[in-house]
């Protein structure tokens, strides 16, 4: 397990994970601003795993957020079931705190403010959505929302 170097600069990872691609985006050292990273192929388990564990060592991540795909009345669907075992993967494969938030509608929004990445299939619009789900948070955390 990678832990984030003491030196490094404390940053949120969030992921929003889905069949192909897992969405990526870190925030600023201050904790004010989100930023989209390239998304993670999501295939291969063991692989998106060990690219999560870098992502944290290299940025000094302090914790992680995960998107859970809630339905609309905010039920557990299968989706939801997936990126739930994918979190328990996720906290075996990391050392700093993992939890999930709800993500509802965030691929929606991203691709309103994008709409040339929801026509391309490379993760940027995963990505976006992940930034997103991590920009509520850090306005939430600020007080801000």
């Amino acid at each position: 397990m990678n832990e984030p170097s003491p030196a490094a600069p404390a940053r949120i990872l969030a992921l929003d994970p889905g069949d192909a691609r897992i969405g990526v985006a870190v925030s600023d050292e201050l904790g004010m601003l989100a930023h989209p990273r390239p998304a993670i192929p999501g295939r291969d388990r063991a692989a998106a795993l060990r690219a999560i564990a870098d992502i944290v060592a290299a940025e000094g991540v302090r914790e992680i957020i995960v998107g859970l795909p809630l339905s609309l009345s905010g039920e557990r669907g299968p989706q939801a079931r997936a990126v739930e075992a994918f979190v328990a993967d996720l906290r075996q494969a990391v050392a700093v705190p993992v939890r999930t938030a709800d993500e509802r509608l965030t691929s929606a929004q991203a691709a309103r403010q994008a709409p040339s990445a929801a026509r391309r299939r490379d993760g940027t619009l995963d990505s976006l959505a992940a930034a997103l789900l991590l920009q509520a948070e850090l306005d939430a955390r600020r007080g801000a929302a």
